[in-house]
C-alpha cells in the first residue's frame, strides 16, 4: 500500500511539474497579446539572453487547387528563391487520376501524375505536405468528391498505399511528411462532428490506416484543417485519439482576415484549450495550414497592403505556431493578369509569371534567422518578433493598419546587449538602409524609431 501511494505522489509530480512547464511556455508566449490592446503604442522591449527554439514558421506555402496538373513547373526558380520548407497540396486524390479500378473491382493506384508535382517541390527544395483530399470518385459513396467513402476499407487502402508510396523505405522514402486528413471538412463536405457524417469517423480510419503502414520513415497526421479555430472540433479529435490509441500529430486549420486581433485571439483560445488537454495529448504541432487577408479575391493580393499584412501576421505567429502556410503560389488563370487572386506570382496565361508585392515580404521575412529572442511589449498596430544570429541581434517591427493611417514612434529597449559598440542597420522594407555606429556603457540601450502607417524594418545590431 506505501509503494503504490508513493507511485501516486511520484506521478501526481510529474504531471505537475509537466503542467508547470506548459504554463510557463504559455504565459510567456501568450502575454504578447495582452501587451497590444486597443489603442495602446508600442514599447518594445528585446532581451537578448532569452533565446529559444523557433521555426522559421512562415517559410511555409500552400498551393491551391487552380488547375489539374503541375502547377508549380512554370514558377519553380521564383518559388525556390523563396527557400521554402513545406509545400502544402490538396486535391491529391481527384486532380491527379491516382485511383481506379480494375474490371474485378479491385483498387489500382497510379502515382506517376501526383509524382511530377511532388517531384517539383523537392526540386525547390521543399517537403510535400499532402491534404489527404478529396474523395476519389470511384470510392465515393455518390461519386462526390466531398463524399464519405462507400466502404471504409476502401478510403483505409487508399490512406495506406499514399503513405506507403511517400514515406515508405520501399516507396520514394521521404522523411518527415504530412499528412493532413481532408481539407476544410466543415465546407467541402459539410462534416460536422456529430451525426451520419463525422469527421471523426474519417479521422478515425484514417489514423488506423496510417497505422498500418510498413517500414516507413517518419511521418506526421493529423487535422482537421477547418475554416476555422473550432474548440468543439479539437476536443473531439483529442478524445477519438486518446481514447483509441491514434495518433494525432498537429492540429491544423485555416485563417483568412484582415484583423490581427483574430489571429491573437485565436492562439490565445488554443494555448488555453492545450493547457487543459497537454497531459492527454501531449506534444501536438500547431499548424495553420492556409493563411491570407481574405478568402474570397481581394485588390489587397496584388497591391502594397498585401505584404504588410504577411509581415505582421508572421511577427504575431512567431515562437507561437510551428507552421503557417500562406496562401497561395501562384494564381489560377483568371480573366486578366491581376485580378485579385490569392497567388504570390501571376499565372503564366499573360506570359511570364510576375512577382507581386507580397511575394517581396517573404523575401525580406529570410532575413530573420537564428534563435528566437523573447521580445514584448507591442501594441495594438505595432508588431515585432526577434532573433539571434551568433551575436547579431536582429528585430522585425510592422506598423500595420487597415485603415492606413496610423504612424508611431516606436521605443525599443535592448537588454542584455552581447556587445556595448555596435553598427546599428535599420533596413526599411523596399526602402533605403541607414546605418550609424553606436557605442554605450551599459548592457542595455534604448532608441525611438518613427514609422509610417503599413511599414515594416529590420534592426541589426552587429558587434564591432
Amino acid at each position: 500500500m506505501v509503494f503504490r501511494k508513493n507511485l501516486f505522489r511520484i506521478f501526481g509530480l510529474v504531471i505537475l511539474l509537466f503542467s508547470l512547464f506548459v504554463s510557463v511556455f504559455v504565459v510567456k508566449n501568450v502575454v504578447r497579446f495582452f501587451s497590444g490592446a486597443k489603442g495602446n503604442t508600442a514599447d518594445l522591449i528585446i532581451d537578448a539572453s532569452d533565446t529559444f527554439s523557433a521555426p522559421e514558421s512562415w517559410r511555409n506555402f500552400a498551393q491551391g487547387g487552380e488547375e489539374k496538373g503541375r502547377q508549380l513547373a512554370p514558377v519553380l526558380n521564383q518559388v525556390k528563391a523563396l527557400k521554402p520548407v513545406y509545400i502544402r497540396i490538396d486535391h491529391i486524390y481527384d486532380y491527379y487520376n491516382v485511383v481506379s479500378k480494375d474490371p474485378s473491382g479491385n483498387l489500382l493506384f497510379n502515382w506517376k501524375e501526383l509524382d511530377l508535382t511532388v517531384e517539383d517541390i523537392l526540386t525547390v527544395g521543399a517537403k510535400p505536405f499532402f491534404s489527404l483530399s478529396y474523395m476519389p470518385a470511384q470510392i465515393s459513396k455518390n461519386g462526390d468528391i466531398t463524399d464519405l467513402p462507400a466502404s471504409w476499407s476502401d478510403w483505409e487502402a487508399l490512406v495506406t498505399a499514399t503513405i506507403e508510396h511517400y514515406s515508405s523505405r520501399s516507396g520514394l522514402g521521404i522523411d518527415n511528411v504530412y499528412y493532413e486528413v481532408w481539407n476544410e471538412p466543415d465546407l467541402f463536405g459539410d462534416f460536422k462532428v456529430y451525426g451520419e457524417k463525422n469527421y471523426l469517423d474519417l479521422y478515425y480510419h484514417s489514423a488506423l490506416a496510417a497505422s498500418r503502414a510498413k517500414n516507413t520513415k517518419d511521418y506526421k497526421i493529423g487535422g482537421p484543417a477547418t475554416t476555422g479555430l473550432y474548440t468543439s472540433w479539437l476536443k473531439g479529435l483529442k478524445k477519438i485519439a486518446v481514447d483509441n490509441n491514434l495518433r494525432l500529430d498537429f492540429l491544423s486549420w485555416h485563417r483568412y482576415t484582415k484583423s490581427l486581433d483574430k489571429f491573437e485571439k485565436e492562439i490565445t483560445n488554443i494555448y488555453s484549450w492545450l493547457f487543459e488537454n497537454s497531459a492527454a495529448l501531449g506534444r501536438v504541432e500547431l499548424i495553420i495550414s492556409e493563411l491570407g487577408p481574405n478568402s474570397e479575391n481581394d485588390p489587397v493580393y496584388d497591391n502594397s497592403f498585401g505584404p504588410i499584412h504577411a509581415m505582421a501576421v508572421a511577427a504575431i505567429l512567431d515562437g507561437i505556431v510551428d507552421k503557417a502556410f500562406s496562401f497561395e503560389l501562384k494564381d489560377g488563370p483568371g480573366p486578366e493578369k491581376f485580378w485579385g487572386r490569392w497567388g504570390l506570382l501571376t499565372h503564366e496565361k499573360f506570359g511570364e509569371p510576375q512577382v507581386k508585392p507580397r511575394y517581396s515580404a517573404f523575401l525580406f521575412l529570410n532575413q530573420m534567422i537564428g534563435a528566437g529572442v523573447y521580445t514584448k511589449g507591442e501594441g495594438e498596430w505595432v508588431k515585432a518578433f526577434s532573433r539571434k544570429d551568433g551575436n547579431i541581434i536582429r528585430t522585425l517591427v510592422v506598423n500595420y493598419d487597415v485603415n492606413a493611417k496610423h504612424s508611431e514612434a516606436v521605443s525599443l529597449t535592448f537588454n542584455n546587449l552581447p556587445s556595448r559598440n555596435f553598427t546599428l542597420r535599420r533596413i526599411d522594407f523596399m526602402g533605403e538602409i541607414k546605418e550609424r555606429s553606436v557605442a554605450t556603457s551599459s548592457a542595455s540601450w534604448k532608441m525611438v524609431e518613427f514609422f509610417d502607417p503599413n511599414t515594416a524594418s529590420i534592426f541589426e545590431l552587429i558587434p564591432k
